[in-house]
Parts: structure tokens; C-alpha cells; sequence
């Protein structure tokens, strides 16, 4: 019994402090979760800073996107929603692969993915489901100190905050049709059980095709989640999820790393835009599970404890296919393998935080222990050639089958490999108000990392550690309404070793690499509109990454280490609703990123990983209030990506995808039971590629029609 008992009180603390007062009063928790479902400005993200924080007074930059976005825009998958987060665009779709086949974006110069639920580790291999979505926070910055560096990206990082149970009966169903043969229906419910005892499911089911000639996505997920409140000191939480999905992916088009490029224009793949070089036969499953119990105890009206357990398994089986660049500006080489892999999280986080006063002046505390284990387990087969893609004949010589693929793989081996990792930390931030105006951020991480971190060796890795520090300052000239503020920020990647060999393939050897290191300075203001309606966030950040690994360009075999990156670059966003009815979010970001030192294959290029120089997004929705059309709603918005090089190296050569801008719009009627809404995706059936030494056509234009009732 008690073995089943403790992880049960150890589970259960996040939610249970978003939007409180001085004291994080637990009864604030059903407030905010059901009062601003109808707002897009957020004044207070506790797991930003895992404090009780407003906006105005943190010296970190931030945009929260609220599930009403999500309604708004009928959003039906992860990259829509994100793309309204200032300075973030993708790289790369979900591969569904083994390890790392998730979507992945990048901030502010480097790549990054979606690694945290609700401020825990929770790895996925294929696309996130928007379901269960209360609030995503992207965090700017190399934010190592809370969150450590085996989560987040120098550029910053990504947390999806889940839908919490309430104290009402209440709910939705929503269903969505719409082009390529989309499917979808969710449901969400809540409910009472008992006194302090109450239930949430969220659920969706999802069919689509692709817009190209073959392709498709299939998933089902459900999370259900459980809420106690035992007394009026403790609350208890436990959130699971459960997801599974098949897909057909058509493949990554390669461009070659490591022989002069062949292509100079996009003309070639312009005419196979529609060409998804894969069949319906060759796909992969990605079944996902996920489980968090988090405890708030409130030790007294000036501390509080807070508990997390969490735990997630992400598995990839199927066929994985990619396109490798033959170098003759013509043919891709299909290379193919059996997926058979595993990756497992498990977790443990305990906070105390404190809000008390020293002499006149307010102190807030988190002081915080870490745990994190990681264990990759791969049965992965070897890599085949599988037939070639001639692109200016759209030939394809490979019998896109799952029979052929057995055949091509039949000699393949499995060699069965397991990589594991421990990181233990121990971290503390402190704001104090030296003055009702001034407030002071301090904050440390330390990180202690070891295990058997790669696949191919049965060694140990000797223990590393890390510090990590931020700094902070906030400056409020007209108290909550304007804040001028700066942050020294450090972040780390302890990386991964590498079985590396000469370039002849022969003489091989594990490598093992120092912690890259990042660096950020940061200044900016910040300021609440018309009457606190609207919020304008405006910085200026410049990082420097040092330790930074890259392939070598002599050796396809081997990386190299010692190179330095720096990213500099301008923000500012938007958010609130300054009108009745109207609900803006928006922003602009400019990036100019490039490196130092290192390989003279790299230095003074901009990085493939930095993605597009300028990047805007803008979303208004307007809802009539009041008259003969109440309840009507209209919406548009656009995203903009200045040109982006896919691949850029001295002896290489530069590849550019070219800029583009995508808009949408909606239309619909929302009055209190139920809602209709029609919405229209890329309304001029722009064609726009994204890409990391990659090429990979987007979505064109579609139309979806949703139908949803409340209760």
C-alpha cells in the first residue's frame, strides 16, 4: 500500500498556483482557468518563472497563446498554434522517427522542441496534440536555471500548460471537417465526483490526408485528469495522457552537406510540389503516454510547497525514410530503415516558494530540487537504399510497398543499443522590491549530469556539473503600467558522445564533448494599454554560444567542437483586447545570427538552424458585442518569413528558400451554447517551403467548417 500511496501525495502542484495573490491562496486555481477563456492577454504565467510573477515584473520575455486562440483560429494541430508566438518559426515536420521526431522550431537563432508539459520533461515523436492545451508559454532565452540544459534551446524553450479540473459540470464537443479529408472530433468534460473530488476528460480523434499525392495522419488521444482538494492547505493533481497515431510522412528531401550543392533555383521542386515521393503503405506509429501527479501544501501564509512526479514513454515503429541529394541536380537517393525504438522520462521536482517581506521591502523565493532520468532504448535496423527520385521526371525506381521495403531490408540487422541519463540539480531564484519601483532577480542552477549517454558505448561517462546563473532588473517608472527592464541569462547542452571514424569509414572511437555554453544579455520594456487591456512587450537580446559542435566538413564521419555563435536581434509583441469584442495578438522579430570561430566552413555564415532573418505574425478577432449581429465573429491574420538559408557553407554553397507570406481568415457565429465557424487557410494558395539543409513543401490552401455545442 504505501508503495502506492507516496507517489500519489508527491503528485500535484503547478496549477494550483497560477493567478494567485501574496499568499497563492489554492482557491484561485478555478478562477483563472475558467475567467479568462475568453481573453488573450495573460498578466501572469507562474511557470515562467515559477514565481508570482506579473508580466510587468519580470526581466524575462515571454508570450503566452490561451486555448481561446485555438478556438478562434480552428486550430487542428500544434504548428498553427505556436506560429503566434513572436520570433518562432519550424524547421522540420514531424518525422515520427525514434528519439527526436517531433516538430522542430527555431528562436532566436537556434533550433528547438516542445519538451515540457506543464514544466516537466515529456518527450513525443510525433505531432502534439492540441486537445488538452490550457496555455503554451515560449520562454525567450537560454533559460538553463529553472529548467536545466537537457530541456530547452539557447533561442528559448517551449511549456504546454494542460487543462486542469474545475468545481463545475461543464463542457464541450467540437467537430471539424474540412480539406484533404480532415476529420476531427474532441470532447472535453468536466465534473464534481464527491466533495473536493473532481474529474476532467479531454478527447479528440483525427483523420487527414495529405495535400500532396500520397500521405495521411491518424491519431487518437485522450487525457483524463483528476483534482483533490483534500483541505484548504492541500490539493492534489494527477494528469495523464495517452495518444496514438499512424502515419504516411512523405520523406526529408536532403540537400548534400558534404559535396558542392547542384541546385540553383527552386524550380525543380516547384514542379514536384504536390509529389510526395511515399505511399500510403509505409508508415509509422507513434504511441504516447504521459503521466504527471503534482501536491501544493501550504505550509503557512508565506510558504508553500509544491510536488511533481512525472513519467512519459514515446515510442516510433514503421518504416523511416529519407532523401539524401545524389550531388548531379537531378536525383535523390532514398535511404530506408525498420523503426523500433523507445524513449523514457522520469521525473521529480520539489519547490518551497516563499512571499514575505524583509524589513519594508517584498521577497519572492523558489528554491527548488531536480531529478531527471532519460533512457533511449533502440532496435532500430540498419539503413538500405531504396530505390532513387529523379525530380525533373518525377521517376521513382523504388516499389513503394511494405513488401518491397521488406525485401530492401531483409539482410538488415538489428543491433540492439540503450543510452541513459541522470541530472540531478538544485536551483534557487529570488525578486526582491528594493523599492515599490525597483525589483531585483538573482537566480543559480547547478546540474550534476552522468550516465551512458550514447548508444554505441558500454562505458560510463565521467559525472559533469554546470552552474547556471540569471540576473535581473526591473524598473517601473509608472507603477504597473510601464517597466523598463534587463537579464543576464546562462544557459548549457551537455552533448551527447559520438562514435566517430576516419573518413574512410575505419578506425572507430567514441568522442566525448565538453557542455556547449550560452550567454545572453538583454534589455527592453514592457508596458500595460488602455486601461491594462493591452500589453507591448519591446527587447533587444544579444547571445553568444560557445563550445558549439558541428559536423566536420572534411569527415562525414566526425563533428568538431570549439566554435562560437552569436545571435543578436529585436522583438516586440502585442496582446489584449482593446475593444469589446476585439482580441489582437501579434508581433515582429528581426535576427541576425552568425559564426565567429570554429571551422572556416562556418565562420561568418549565418547558421542553417537560425531560420528566416525577419519573421511577423498578426491575428485579430473581432466579436460582435452587442446590436442585430451579436455573436457574429470575424478573424484574420497573416505570418511573414523573410528568405531563410537551408544550407550554408564555404565549399558548399547557399541554398535560399524564399520569403513568403501566409494569410487566413474566419468567419463565424459564437453565441453562449454553441458556436459555427468557417476558416480559410492560405488564401492565396501561396506555395512556401521550410527547411534545416532541407527542403520541404508546405500546406496549400484549405477550408474547415466547425461545429461546436457547450454545456
Amino acid at each position: 500500500m504505501k508503495k502506492i500511496v507516496l507517489p500519489v501525495i508527491l503528485l500535484g502542484s503547478l496549477s494550483g498556483v497560477y493567478g494567485q495573490s501574496d499568499s497563492l491562496k489554492i482557491e484561485n486555481i478555478t478562477e483563472v482557468i475558467i475567467n479568462h477563456t475568453k481573453k488573450y492577454k495573460n498578466d501572469n504565467a507562474f511557470a515562467v518563472s515559477k514565481l508570482n510573477l506579473k508580466d510587468i515584473e519580470n526581466p524575462q520575455v515571454y508570450n503566452s497563446i490561451p486555448k481561446s486562440i485555438l478556438k478562434d483560429q480552428v486550430s487542428t494541430n500544434f504548428n498553427n498554434v505556436i506560429s503566434n508566438a513572436t520570433g518562432i518559426t519550424r524547421l522540420w515536420e514531424s518525422t515520427s522517427r525514434g528519439g527526436d521526431g517531433a516538430e522542430y522550431y527555431t528562436m532566436r537563432g537556434f533550433s528547438t522542441q516542445s519538451r515540457l508539459v506543464n514544466g516537466m520533461a515529456s518527450f513525443n515523436n510525433g505531432g502534439l496534440d492540441p486537445a488538452n492545451i490550457e496555455n503554451i508559454d515560449v520562454i525567450k532565452g537560454p533559460s538553463g536555471t529553472l529548467y536545466g540544459g537537457s530541456l530547452v534551446s539557447y533561442g528559448g524553450l517551449v511549456n504546454i500548460q494542460t487543462k486542469k479540473p474545475y468545481d463545475k459540470l461543464g463542457g464541450e464537443i467540437n467537430y471539424i471537417l474540412g480539406s484533404n479529408a480532415l476529420n476531427r472530433i474532441t470532447l472535453d468534460v468536466n465534473t464534481p465526483v464527491k466533495n473536493g473530488l473532481f474529474l476532467r476528460l479531454n478527447s479528440a480523434y483525427h483523420t487527414e490526408n495529405s495535400f500532396q499525392d500520397a500521405g495521411f495522419y491518424k491519431s487518437f488521444f485522450i487525457a483524463p485528469s483528476l483534482k483533490f482538494v483534500a483541505s484548504e492547505r492541500l490539493t492534489f493533481l494527477v494528469n495523464s495522457e495517452f495518444k496514438s497515431n499512424e502515419t504516411a510522412n512523405a520523406p526529408m528531401i536532403f540537400l548534400s552537406r558534404y559535396a558542392p550543392l547542384s541546385f540553383n533555383s527552386m524550380d525543380v521542386f516547384d514542379a514536384g510540389y504536390e509529389k510526395s515521393y511515399t505511399s500510403n503503405n509505409l508508415t509509422t506509429q507513434n504511441p504516447t503516454f504521459n503521466l504527471q501527479s503534482q501536491m501544493i501544501y501550504k505550509l503557512s501564509d508565506k510558504w508553500t510547497s509544491q510536488t511533481q512526479v512525472a513519467g512519459s514513454s514515446s515510442k516510433a515503429t514503421g518504416y523511416y525514410q529519407y532523401l539524401w541529394d545524389s550531388s548531379n541536380g537531378d536525383e535523390f537517393t532514398r535511404f530506408i530503415s525498420k523503426a523500433n525504438s523507445e524513449t523514457l522520462a522520469t521525473g521529480i521536482q520539489q519547490n518551497f516558494i516563499g512571499d514575505f517581506t524583509l524589513g519594508n521591502m517584498r521577497n519572492r523565493l523558489v528554491v527548488g530540487l531536480d531529478y531527471l532520468n532519460t533512457k533511449v532504448i533502440n532496435n532500430d535496423s540498419e539503413w538500405r537504399t531504396f530505390g532513387t527520385v529523379s525530380l525533373k521526371n518525377q521517376a521513382d525506381t523504388s516499389p513503394l510497398t511494405s513488401q518491397g521495403a521488406d525485401a530492401a531490408l531483409l539482410d538488415a540487422k538489428v543491433i540492439p543499443a540503450t543510452a541513459e541519463t541522470n541530472i540531478k540539480s538544485a536551483y534557487f531564484s529570488n525578486v526582491l522590491n528594493i523599492l515599490p519601483q525597483l525589483a531585483a532577480m538573482v537566480s543559480l542552477r547547478i546540474d550534476q549530469f552522468s550516465g551512458k549517454p550514447t548508444q554505441w558505448s558500454t562505458e560510463e561517462i565521467e559525472s559533469q556539473a554546470t552552474f547556471s546563473p540569471k540576473i535581473g532588473l526591473v524598473y517601473q517608472p509608472i507603477l504597473n503600467k510601464l517597466s523598463l527592464f534587463a537579464n543576464y541569462m546562462n544557459g548549457f547542452q551537455y552533448l551527447t558522445p559520438q562514435k566517430v571514424t576516419d573518413a574512410s569509414s575505419n578506425n572507430p572511437s567514441i568522442k566525448i564533448f565538453d557542455p556547449e555554453r550560452a550567454n545572453q544579455w538583454e534589455v527592453g520594456a514592457k508596458a500595460n494599454l488602455i486601461d491594462n487591456t493591452l500589453s507591448l512587450t519591446a527587447s533587444y537580446y544579444d547571445i553568444k554560444v560557445s563550445n558549439k559542435i558541428m559536423a566536420d566538413p572534411a569527415n562525414i564521419n566526425n563533428s568538431i567542437q570549439g566554435g562560437e555563435v552569436f545571435s543578436k536581434g529585436f522583438e516586440i509583441s502585442v496582446v489584449g483586447n482593446p475593444v469589446e469584442g476585439l482580441n489582437v495578438i501579434a508581433g515582429f522579430s528581426k535576427n541576425k545570427s552568425e559564426q565567429i570561430s570554429g571551422d572556416e566552413a562556418y565562420n561568418g555564415l549565418r547558421p542553417e538552424e537560425a531560420g528566416p532573418e525577419m519573421l511577423i505574425n498578426f491575428w485579430a478577432n473581432y466579436k460582435i458585442p452587442h446590436g442585430i449581429l451579436k455573436n457574429f465573429v470575424a478573424g484574420f491574420g497573416f505570418n511573414h518569413a523573410s528568405e531563410h538559408k537551408t544550407l550554408n557553407r564555404t565549399g558548399i554553397g547557399t541554398f535560399t528558400l524564399p520569403e513568403y507570406t501566409v494569410a487566413n481568415a474566419m468567419i463565424g457565429y459564437h453565441p453562449e451554447n454553441y458556436s459555427i465557424s468557417l476558416k480559410l487557410d492560405n488564401i492565396g494558395n501561396t506555395r512556401y517551403y521550410s527547411g534545416w539543409s532541407t527542403v520541404t513543401p508546405q500546406r496549400l490552401r484549405t477550408l474547415s467548417l466547425a461545429l461546436g455545442f457547450n454545456f
